[in-house]
């Protein structure tokens, strides 16, 4: 009784705690804020990749493009570029396109799922490292379109970016400005904070209902072994292509949140760097187990900024022999190296691979008759 008592006082802790962190930040600066709304991106991002790689097993390199593909689908809705561009869209949209969020957000997960089902169609018989290669090259051609679709005729503006993006606008408020509460001001990263905080408890309970479904039992038998799945009857053709949509969906939403946040969206945010730091979030906090990935991705998003003062005291102390431009990325990867080889599951894996992994490296204190060669 008392163990189930410390458990919900934990639990309800914690919730306080992500409640208030926004108005305990904000004191500092809104800088801090930000890194906690960044935080939330990338944990839905880490969420979504890990139903292709946690739950079905298949190593997805080119996660990135679903992610892209929300961000410029929000931003040709939502800012003037097309009725700039085209007259005829003009003529239609005379005061502009401007669609809401109920339209955009939703269009961009069934774009991204279309988008991801279209890539799992001709990669169903690879695995492992031959998977990882064409999905890294899928997540470079997408990039490359976005770069190159500015001429002959402009429909991403290349490397130059999409601009005046709208915010989203909820019950009448516009997240883009601060609003005023009973004489205090709560500024725009922070209830953007409470729009990804609500996206994100959304996602964890559509990714716990998958994983104890039929479905994601299927997805984990996969993984385990594909060809004993499919000898018990489990459609390994369908299921692959469903957690390839459902993930890339994820990375839809995503991706219109991103744009909506920034306001403005650029090919160089969506680098194959982006789609394996998403990728090394599921790995460090532990695949296919939710409490782990959204660790890690809260770890990953937001040590770069934590050693931004680290950094750059050193940089001053040794007049500008260290750079803080590769002290940062060298420390970060130190950082995983070594908790990969102390953990090799993950910060906080399954149970079960957490279970295992006690018992490979506990020590044995002797021999008994049954442990004898002979």
């Amino acid at each position: 009784m008392s163990t189930i008592f410390e458990r919900r006082s934990t639990q309800a802790g914690l919730v306080l705690a992500v409640l208030l962190l926004p108005l305990v930040l904000q004191p500092f600066g809104h800088h801090w804020v930000r890194v906690a709304d960044v935080s939330l991106l990338y944990v839905m991002l880490a969420l979504g990749l890990n139903v292709v790689v946690g739950y079905a097993g298949l190593l997805d390199l080119g996660y990135v493009a679903f992610y892209a593909l929300g961000a410029y689908l929000f931003a040709l809705l939502t800012s003037p570029h097309l009725t700039d561009h085209f007259a005829w869209i003009a003529a239609l949209f005379p005061q502009g396109l401007h669609a809401p969020w109920w339209v955009t957000i939703p269009l961009g997960a069934a774009c991204a799922a279309l988008l991801g089902m279209l890539l799992g169609a001709p990669t169903l018989k690879l695995r492992g490292d031959y998977l990882a290669v064409v999905t890294l090259g899928f997540g470079e051609i997408v990039r490359l379109l976005v770069i190159n679709m500015s001429h002959p005729v402009n429909i991403t503006q290349g490397a130059q970016g999409l601009g005046l993006i709208d915010p989203v606008h909820i019950l009448g408020v516009d997240l883009g400005r601060p609003l005023v509460v009973a004489g205090h001001e709560v500024a725009s990263v922070t209830l953007y904070y409470y729009l990804f905080l609500a996206l994100v408890t959304l996602t964890i309970v559509v990714c716990l209902r998958l994983q104890h479904s039929r479905i994601g039992r299927a997805w984990m038998a996969i993984r385990d072994d594909e060809t004993a799945a499919r000898s018990m009857g489990i459609n390994t053709r369908n299921l692959k292509l469903l957690a390839f949509g459902v993930g890339a969906s994820f990375g839809g939403v995503t991706g219109a949140m991103f744009a909506a946040f920034q306001g403005f969206v650029s090919p160089e945010a969506f680098s194959l760097q982006e789609s394996v730091l998403i990728v090394a979030m599921v790995v460090f906090g532990g695949m296919g187990h939710i409490p782990g990935v959204v660790l890690g991705a809260v770890l990953l998003a937001a040590l770069p900024e934590v050693l931004r003062y680290v950094v750059g005291p050193l940089q001053a102390a040794t007049h500008g022999l260290l750079d803080a431009g590769v002290m940062r990325p060298l420390l970060i990867a130190l950082a995983m190296i070594v908790t990969m080889l102390w953990r090799s599951s993950g910060l906080w894996p399954a149970p079960d691979a957490a279970q295992a992994l006690g018992k490979n490296h506990r020590p044995r204190k002797g021999r008994s008759r049954s442990d004898s060669p002979l």
